[in-house]
């Protein structure tokens, strides 16, 4: 129940959301995960997933966004105030659920040594 909270206050959803994040961010990578991150003014950071059809059919797809949503969900506590979206290359379908986890850590270590996130507590 707890994660179904979390998802509605803790997510971009709106269109305008992502185009805001997409023209004014600052973005990080590395060969799995393509990060946009944008302060955003509001006392909370939010996710967006961005997830292509040529990433694989539907199913793929929302096992994906499943597993990222949970390694977010353990982490976004420790997050300050940003906009962050995260778009996966097509190969991470074959990822395990702790391949993913340390590929996101990386691309958001990258963000974190440029003190674009910080941690909060």
């Amino acid at each position: 129940l707890g994660f179904i909270l979390m998802e509605k206050q803790f997510s971009l959803r709106k269109n305008v959301d992502f185009e805001r994040v997409y023209k004014k961010s600052k973005h990080y990578y590395n060969r799995d995960f393509t990060v946009f991150i944008k302060n955003n003014g509001v006392n909370r950071p939010r996710f967006g997933f961005s997830i292509s059809k040529k990433i694989g059919k539907a199913n793929q797809r929302n096992k994906l966004k499943r597993r990222l949503r949970a390694i977010v969900y353990e982490n976004y506590r420790n997050i300050n105030n940003v906009d962050i979206i995260i778009i996966p290359k097509k190969h991470t379908t074959d990822f395990t659920y702790q391949k993913l986890k340390s590929s996101l850590g990386h691309v958001l270590s990258k963000a974190f040594k440029d003190k674009k996130i910080r941690y909060v507590k």
